[in-house]
């Protein structure tokens, strides 16, 4: 029984293990669509119906899909992974090449494109970047897009405080963790990018978060010890943040 018991405990580890090194060597592509004026609705639908379906059936995994809490630009932004940028681009070509898509694709536009302009880059995991869990916890999490901007030569050490210190302090203030990613190597602006994905319960419980967080004295000591030698982040455009909440056929909510 002793046995039983050891071998069903070392099995459940290696699968973990196994599960958690393929997360990590995953890429994520995060893209936004930028919705004609009263399209929305139109291309929530395409995805809900069609998309997120084939996306499957020709490799990709859905990861998020949100829309801005204040969303003037119509926008639809969602994460989807793959195995690397070789399976990215042969999913894609399938997929466009799909009986399936061409006919959705056709039919929802009959009455004009749903998309005038898309904005994607790819991404890779940090190293201290938490398992990715993708579920549906709860439909009224708000999320946080957050990309920091650096100055040249510094975004190891934003990386660095991250690591050492902000993330342990986001989860003690009761801010989750989901995905911190660098951009790819040919990816534009890739040497001094940072982009992170965490969650809130609500609107009010972020701004505890953030405000316990900000007089938080660890938080203080560590701001000033990474920026010994200069300034991190630039001055002005160094922080972008987007308030997002979930869409009905996310499957991380």
């Amino acid at each position: 029984m002793k046995l039983f018991t050891f071998m069903a405990a070392l099995m459940t580890l290696l699968v973990t293990s196994l599960c958690a090194a393929e997360n990590s060597n995953r890429i994520f592509e995060l893209r936004t669509y930028y919705a004609n004026e009263g399209k929305l609705d139109a291309l929530h639908a395409r995805f809900r119906d069609h998309t997120c379906e084939l996306f499957e059936k020709h490799g990709m995994r859905n990861v998020g899909y949100w829309v801005p809490v204040k969303n003037e630009s119509n926008a639809l932004i969602y994460i989807v992974s793959h195995v690397d940028r070789k399976a990215a681009q042969e999913s894609w070509g399938a997929f466009l090449k799909d009986p399936a898509w061409v006919a959705a694709y056709k039919d929802s536009t009959k009455g004009g494109k749903l998309v005038r302009k898309i904005d994607r880059v790819f991404l890779t995991a940090t190293d201290y970047s938490p398992r990715l869990k993708v579920a549906a916890e709860n439909p009224n999490r708000l999320f946080e897009l957050r990309t920091y901007t650096t100055h040249k030569g510094k975004r190891a050490n934003i990386n660095k405080r991250f690591r050492d210190h902000t993330c342990a302090l986001f989860t003690k203030h009761g801010i989750t963790n989901l995905l911190y990613c660098d951009l790819m190597e040919d990816q534009q602006s890739a040497d001094v990018t940072l982009t992170y994905l965490i969650a809130h319960k609500d609107d009010s419980a972020r701004a505890a978060s953030w405000e316990a967080f900000r007089k938080d004295p660890a938080w203080e000591a560590a701001r000033k010890a990474s920026q010994v030698d200069g300034p991190i982040l630039l001055k002005k455009g160094g922080v972008q943040s987007i308030l997002l909440v979930p869409v009905d056929y996310s499957a991380m909510k």
